[in-house]
């Protein structure tokens, strides 16, 4: 399989990647699947990649760093990040450190790959007017902590200036599917 067709996973949840991973090789992509930034390092020692898709919170770490060490391994890499925990502190990074584009979950197939295939901004994006909730600030505050400290629930508490237990409760409320 040619190089430009090359695409690497990085994902923590098996179920979700093995789908992936069919969907992908079934349009002629050849992918390797890692589920931490010590298995991306190992692939990138032999592999070159054309393409990546990295799942922004992976187990204890943050997949911005994978961000980092794709972009400085190969800054052609087309990097997508994927996310159940999207705010916009993250996707700012995520385009920052290397990344094309930043899309929430659930996102299929179709729609990395036509993250891959833009390679510049759309102007005419409809700016409407976002209503801004209390909730959603909290939100956002409370994932771009998460993103500080790489996704450590006590120290984001800490940060916060809440207790542990609060922090986790908010959490398991606003879960995405």
């Amino acid at each position: 399989m040619e190089t430009d067709r090359s695409l690497v996973l990085v994902e923590d949840d098996a179920a979700f990647a093995k789908v992936l991973r069919r969907s992908f090789e079934r349009r002629g992509y050849q992918v390797y699947w890692c589920d931490s930034l010590d298995g991306l390092r190992v692939l990138l020692e032999t592999v070159p990649f054309a393409y990546a898709v990295v799942d922004l919170k992976l187990g204890n770490g943050s997949g911005l760093e994978c961000v980092r060490e794709l972009h400085a391994n190969d800054p052609e890499t087309r990097i997508v990040v994927l996310t159940g925990f999207a705010s916009i502190a993250t996707a700012v990074e995520a385009i920052k450190l290397g990344a094309c584009h930043y899309l929430a979950k659930p996102s299929n197939t179709d729609d990395i790959e036509a993250a891959f295939e833009r390679t510049e901004g759309d102007p005419s994006i409809a700016l409407g007017a976002r209503a801004t909730s209390l909730k959603t600030l909290e939100w956002e505050r409370i994932h771009e902590t998460l993103a500080e400290t790489g996704f450590n629930i006590s120290e984001t508490a800490r940060r916060l200036g809440m207790h542990r237990r609060t922090l986790a409760r908010k959490l398991e409320k606003k879960q995405v599917p």
